[in-house]
Order: C-alpha cells, then sequence, then structure tokens
C-alpha cells in the first residue's frame, strides 16, 4: 500500500538527514512508576494473513528536544481513532512501511547495529521469561525453522543480554525517567532515561515497545514521546497489543493501535495469537500471567515478527 508520509513522520526522517522500529502485555507484580507533570514522579501504582490497515493522519505535536531528560507533559484525554476499530482483525505479524525502511537506512548510516534490536518491557520481558532462550539454549534455536534460525543468528547477542529498558514494573512514564535507570553494567551517564541509554548504548536498528499495562490518559503521550526518540535515533518502532485486558474495555490495545496508525509503524498483534488459548492465555488466578504455553507461543510468535520486519527492511 502506497502511504503519504505524515507531518510527525515527515519531521522525525528531517531530523535525521542532515546526520545523513505492544508488546505491551500485562503489567508484572511490584512497583511501577509513571512521570508526572512537571517536576515530579507518582509511584503507584491467528491469522497470519497480511491485511491493509486504513490510512489516517492525525494532528502532529511538538517532538521532545534530543537527550532531554525533562518531564514530559501529561495529555489530555483523546478519542481513539475510528479508522483502528477494528484492530483485533489486524495480522498477527508486522507489515513495515517504506517510510520505516527509509529510517532504517539512515540509521545505519548514522552507525546503528544491523545485528542488534532491543527491548523495552516490564517482567515478561525479562530474558529468562521472553527471548533469552535463542541466545542460552542451543536446542531451542536447532527446533526452530531454517529462516528462524538464520534471524537468531543475525541478532545473536540481543537476546539474553540486560538492559535497563527491561524491568519488573516498568512503563512508559519510567523508560523516561532518569531515577527509574539502575545501570547495573554501569554504561549509562548520570542522570540518563533508561531509553536514551540503551539507545547510546546497544545501538539497536530495531525496537519492540513491549511495555506493562497502564493506563492512564497521559500513557499515550509517554509512549508517543517514546517512538519519536526512536525514530529520531534511526530505528524501526515495533508496538504490540497485549493478550490481557486488565482495563476491562481494552483501551491499552486501543492506544496501540492508534499510535501504530499514526506513525505508520509495525505492529505485532499478539492479542490474536491468544485467542483461540483458554482465558485468553492467561492463568485462571491472574490478571495479567501467561501460562507457560502461551509463554512458548509468545515467544515464538516475537521471533516471528523481528524476523518479519528485519527480512523487510534489510
Amino acid at each position: 500500500m502506497k502511504c503519504l508520509i505524515n507531518p510527525k513522520l515527515r519531521r522525525s526522517l528531517l531530523l535525521l538527514t542532515p546526520i545523513l522500529f505492544l508488546a505491551l502485555l500485562s503489567g508484572c507484580g511490584g512497583k511501577t512508576v509513571s512521570a508526572a507533570g512537571s517536576g515530579g514522579v507518582n509511584m503507584p501504582e491467528v491469522a497470519h494473513t497480511a491485511t491493509e490497515r486504513p490510512t489516517q493522519q492525525l494532528t502532529a505535536t511538538k517532538s521532545p528536544v534530543s537527550g532531554s531528560t525533562a518531564t514530559p507533559t501529561p495529555a489530555t484525554s483523546r478519542t481513539p481513532a475510528a479508522a483502528t476499530a477494528d484492530w483485533k482483525s489486524w495480522p498477527v505479524l508486522p507489515t513495515v512501511s517504506a517510510e520505516m525502511q527509509d529510517v532504517y537506512r539512515l540509521g545505519l548510516e548514522k552507525g546503528n547495529d544491523p545485528h542488534a534490536f532491543s527491548v523495552l518491557g516490564d517482567c515478561q520481558s525479562l530474558p529468562e521469561a521472553f527471548l533469552g532462550p535463542y541466545d542460552s539454549d542451543p536446542s531451542t534455536v536447532a527446533a526452530l525453522p531454517d529462516y528462524l534460525q538464520e534471524t537468531v543468528d543475525n541478532f545473536s547477542g540481543s537476546f539474553d543480554r540486560y538492559s535497563p529498558t527491561v524491568k519488573d514494573g516498568t512503563t512508559a512514564g519510567a523508560l523516561l525517567w532518569g531515577e527509574w535507570n539502575d545501570n547495573k553494567e554501569k554504561q549509562c551517564q548520570p542522570g540518563e532515561t533508561p531509553l536514551d541509554c540503551e539507545l547510546r548504548v546497544h545501538r539497536p536498528s530495531i525496537v519492540i515497545i513491549h511495555i506493562g499495562t497502564h493506563w492512564e490518559t497521559r500513557n499515550y503521550r509517554y509512549l508517543t514521546i517514546i517512538v519519536e526518540k526512536i525514530i529520531e535515533h534511526g530505528a524501526v518502532p515495533v508496538l504490540a497489543t497485549k493478550a490481557d485486558n486488565r482495563e476491562l474495555d481494552e483501551r491499552v490495545n486501543q492506544d496501540i493501535a492508534d499510535l501504530a496508525q499514526e506513525f505508520d509503524l509495525p505492529i505485532w498483534n499478539f492479542w490474536a495469537t491468544m485467542q483461540h488459548m483458554p482465558n485468553d492465555g492467561i492463568y485462571l488466578n491472574s490478571t495479567w500471567e501467561l501460562t507457560d504455553e502461551a509463554k512458548e507461543i509468545h515467544r515464538l510468535s516475537a521471533l516471528e515478527a523481528l524476523d518479519a520486519v528485519w527480512r523487510a527492511v534489510r
């Protein structure tokens, strides 16, 4: 499908040119964080057939200054886009627009690593619960089809590694807050946010946004800032839907669909892979935790999504 470049994406591409990609899964136990309005923080709280998403352009908002550590401004209430109301029928695997392919190429010219991807997420994104076995367990890799083994080989070292952007309780706001950065490997600069440090140190060419359920109104604004920073870095953001519906009205997945539409981003519709599972792949005594079988599907589906994006941009 040929798409017009929307104003936000055009601005991000222009930021790159002079120098030459939810899964939002269910939230985990433990503390979560969301950056508050100015100057503070609040601590509380399966079909794979491709179909086209309708084209929509939304009103652009101002991008944050590159490298800024200022607290994001909360958004006002937002009306979901009518064009994305059918997100449940979207395919599981992402497609990549020509504009995102350009972002990827410009990022390589800036020095991004074509063999590196990053994950932004909570406890269900930790390597041991998610993609780590593709680095640590040869038998898991050997059981994959050849094309996915090729993908694992290309991104070797990115599956089972420490990242300041993966931590129990992480939310979109936390990724933009320097104090949330535990900096375990001492590679981050003083006050550097988890997101800024990850982009600078690991230099990924693809970024999977895999943050836990957090449905405050301002969350959409935080996700917008994250997407803009990733595009400015020259990586392709990959959004994902989630399996659970802790918020009871599916607003989180709707937000993800709207954001994907707004920026013409690849979206991994993980929700669709769980619809054949009892209780949508979630333990009956939990509102978010995936069963062991669901975790296996989750891991493989994420690898297939990474493979689809990589093959589209390389």
